[in-house]
């Protein structure tokens, strides 16, 4: 590869954890020089329900999901949200929605863990699917936490 490609959409899969926080703000720090639009991605769905069980309160996940978007967005730019920042609200498992967001972006940047999975996963589901099968380039944050963590051993 000779030729160095534009990076014009960076798309950041949020899901409110401290991990999304800052996989928002690293892509940031890469798409403000490279006059990229950062678009910040949160999916929601309905949990399965068995036939002929109706499961009282599980309705409104479109509306947590989009608080929780504009909340983790606002943790990582304060009230100052850059110009070039984008919000998008998907239904679907986040594993599939940012797979499918990956074929109109330059790069995909999650962090190392959200919410789900288990202590002993070293990287989520949702990084590992997409950095097995995204259309473009993954970048997977660790979270402040997890540097501290490390360098305290």
């Amino acid at each position: 590869m000779t030729e160095a490609r534009d990076i014009r959409t960076i798309v950041v899969g949020v899901d409110g954890s401290d991990a999304s926080v800052e996989a928002l703000r690293q892509a940031q720090s890469l798409a403000g020089p490279l006059s990229a639009t950062l678009v910040a991605v949160a999916s929601w769905d309905v949990p399965p329900v068995y036939d002929g069980y109706v499961a009282m309160g599980i309705d409104d996940f479109d509306v947590r999901a989009g608080e929780i978007l504009q909340e983790t967005v606002d943790k990582a730019f304060g009230a100052e949200r850059p110009v070039n920042v984008e919000t998008r609200l998907v239904q679907g498992h986040p594993r599939y929605t940012l797979i499918e967001a990956s074929r109109d972006a330059d790069l995909v940047v999650v962090g190392r863990r959200g919410h789900g999975g288990f202590g002993g996963m070293l990287i989520g589901s949702v990084s590992s699917a997409l950095v097995a099968h995204a259309h473009c380039p993954v970048l997977v944050v660790h979270s402040p936490e997890s540097k501290a963590a490390k360098a305290a051993k």
